[in-house]
């Protein structure tokens, strides 16, 4: 395969631009190639939420070193944030991403506005290369199908790393994972919120006041509950139902309170416990959604003939991967969590929490088709225990064996804060989110550090961890 070629990066966000600043370290073309108009849009769309991971966990190591270089007649100076202070989505664009990206070393790496559409393989003369043909596919290039505002262009690349997220795809309100009866048609009236509303921000006039349904129990069912928590106690005439799709466990719905060593990510838990408690949070078991009929409210229809008559409906449901633009490519998915198939049962998040998931890299993340990565948030599939750690050193493995270094790429080792009980069932990214007051001067020390380490599959160090809780 010729090195003439680049290796294309899909997503400008913090695993993307990771494995940019790894690749270009070790000397290697890079492209990135970004849907929205900037840097981190998938972030941006989530900014007004603090995560509960500090700076310390939340900044590549490569990223870093090529922000801290100085280059001749760029004056800009990054100063880096201070390691223990949680930032928000907007912050981690603002005082992270955003210096990186404009970097003199990066900038012309990044096209912004490429989305990309569909991956398949070509011969380096350019004849075609489907799914279905073997002979000579190992030394191909891959064929990047991309839409911009002025048309559709085809891209060649000699390895291609897919960091493009999870954000735009949703799991669905409707149980068994199809949509309920009607969500579309709820969707497109409005009785159907983002992900990770504002209630206490832009969204304030659309949630005071109203009855809302939050479905989900992972971190983001947590924060949007919180906030709307909030806003109850401002104006009390706002009604707060949290949906959960089975019996209520205190212990999986609290998570792990004053023993996770994220503090921040126990005190969500907590707050969210002192809302139920207080009566401002209104818990409703069982709630698989049948159907949504919109008129002038949403009536929810669950699956036991119980009929809720609420505004609107938050889908804290989690996110699930888009394979449909890697059809032409041959790829080993986990049928479970949609994760590559090594990976699969690492992650899996009945029995895989936060802190539990171990180091992993190039070899873990190969599919048959040679020099195709998927990683970050998407690498995880359907699994909510992702944290960009995790994808840090995913990318720094894959760049070490594009580069051609082998040793490196198994030398696989990974920091991480010891998660307390870290239920998976408050189990969104393992990094966000977290709204609660407290949650800044709880964090006045970093956290002590697991270390994973991994050298072609052997473990090392003192990372013997048991999931207990996660299989309750």
């Amino acid at each position: 395969m010729s090195d003439t070629h680049p290796v294309i990066i899909i997503g400008a966000g913090p695993v993307g631009l990771a494995a940019a600043a790894h690749l270009l370290e070790r000397g290697q073309e890079v492209r990135v190639l970004e849907a929205g108009a900037g840097v981190g849009a998938a972030v941006q769309s989530w900014g007004h939420i603090k995560l509960f991971s500090t700076w310390q966990y939340n900044i590549d190591a490569a990223a870093r070193r090529l922000l801290e270089t100085q280059v001749p007649g760029y004056s800009a100076q990054w100063q880096a944030p201070r390691a223990t202070r949680l930032p928000t989505g907007a912050e981690l664009v603002s005082e992270y991403l955003a210096p990186l990206a404009a970097h003199p070393a990066l900038s012309t790496h990044i096209s912004y506005g490429h989305r990309v559409t569909g991956i398949s393989r070509v011969q380096p003369d350019g004849s075609g290369v489907d799914k279905t043909r073997s002979v000579g596919r190992d030394e191909s290039l891959f064929l990047v199908r991309t839409e911009t505002e002025s048309g559709v262009t085809d891209l060649v690349a000699r390895a291609v790393i897919d960091a493009s997220g999870t954000w735009g795809q949703p799991n669905p309100v409707g149980r068994s994972g199809l949509p309920a009866l009607g969500e579309a048609t709820a969707r497109e009236l409005g009785r159907i919120t983002s992900p990770l509303p504002d209630p206490l921000g832009s969204d304030t006039v659309a949630f005071a006041g109203k009855t809302v349904l939050v479905l989900g129990a992972g971190h983001s069912a947590a924060n949007t509950l919180i906030s709307l928590g909030r806003l109850r106690q401002r104006d009390p005439d706002t009604t707060v139902l949290w949906g959960l799709r089975a019996k209520a466990n205190p212990v999986r719905l609290y998570g792990g309170g004053n023993a996770d060593e994220l503090p921040a990510r126990g005190q969500l838990g907590i707050s969210l416990r002192r809302f139920v408690e207080n009566g401002d949070i209104t818990i409703v078991e069982d709630a698989s959604v049948v159907s949504l009929t919109a008129g002038e409210q949403v009536t929810v229809s669950l699956a036991d003939g119980r009929h809720l008559a609420v505004d609107l409906v938050v889908p804290a449901t989690g996110f699930r991967p888009d394979l449909s633009l890697l059809s032409e490519l041959r790829l080993d998915i986990d049928e479970i969590v949609e994760a590559p198939r090594e990976l699969g049962p690492l992650i899996d998040p009945q029995f895989h929490s936060c802190g539990t998931v171990t180091a992993h890299g190039e070899r873990v993340l190969s599919h048959p088709e040679p020099n195709f990565y998927i990683v970050g948030m998407k690498s995880y599939g359907r699994a909510p225990t992702f944290l960009m750690a995790t994808g840090y050193e995913q990318v720094r493995s894959i760049a070490a064996f594009l580069a051609g270094d082998r040793a490196a790429a198994d030398q696989v080792e990974l920091e991480l804060p010891e998660t307390g009980v870290c239920s998976t069932d408050l189990g969104g990214s393992c990094d966000l989110p977290v709204v609660t007051e407290a949650a800044e001067s709880c964090c006045a020390a970093p956290p002590a550090p697991i270390t994973i380490g991994f050298a072609t599959g052997t473990l090392h160090g003192h990372a013997e961890l048991v999931a207990e809780e996660q299989q309750n």
